[in-house]
């Protein structure tokens, strides 16, 4: 996510997210937080880590309402499935149901390409043991071009019954005036949430 890895901190650290109930209907779609978006590129980069406790499940369904975050400090909006658990942190802001994880992160850095976000993620799997990392390519959102890229990672062993949780992660890095943003939608393995989460990266825009 001697100290903890950056592995099983951030392990920690979602599952206190996922023990905070969800955002409903009566849930503000507007997250206000601490941090501003001047960070470095390497905050809110870290490799998503699902909680070993959950079972991998979490298939969005096809009739999912979907609410809008609109975060004033890191000057996004993207929908998200209502329900989910929405929860800022000094990184960016997190989104989680289950195993279903998706992370936002906004800092300020040059525009970026498939050579530098390759880079990112070798040094991220040196980091973060039992991370594979695909081949990213450019590509064409909505809200303009972007790199995509998909790794798998793993939670650390459950405590009790050792069994671990496979997520896999689809990675969008978008850029405008300066910022730049690390989209990571991460779902269990044997889990479809393709339609959704393709809804919900066509839906970003820069605020």
């Amino acid at each position: 996510m001697p100290g903890r890895s950056p592995v099983t901190a951030l392990a920690a650290l979602l599952a206190g997210a996922l023990a905070v109930s969800g955002c409903g209907s009566g849930s503000k779609s507007g997250v206000s937080g601490p941090t501003g978006s001047g960070g470095s590129q390497q905050e809110g980069s870290a490799a998503l880590a699902a909680d070993a406790r959950s079972a991998a499940t979490g298939d969005i369904p096809d009739n999912q309402n979907f609410l809008t975050l609109s975060d004033p400090r890191l000057r996004v909006s993207m929908l998200y499935p209502e329900g989910w658990t929405v929860k800022t942190s000094a990184s960016g802001v997190t989104i989680s149901d289950k195993n279903n994880l998706v992370r936002i992160s906004v800092a300020r850095g040059s525009t970026p390409t498939v050579s530098t976000v390759q880079a990112s993620l070798a040094a991220l799997k040196s980091s973060t043991p039992g991370l594979t990392a695909g081949t990213p390519q450019a590509i064409s959102l909505r809200s303009g071009a972007a790199v995509k890229a998909v790794y798998t990672t793993q939670s650390a062993p459950n405590p009790v019954t050792g069994k671990q949780v496979t997520l896999t992660v689809d990675r969008y890095v978008l850029a405008l005036g300066g910022r730049v943003a690390t989209v990571d939608l991460g779902t269990p393995v044997g889990v479809d949430n393709f339609d959704a989460y393709r809804r919900m990266i066509e839906s970003f825009k820069w605020q």
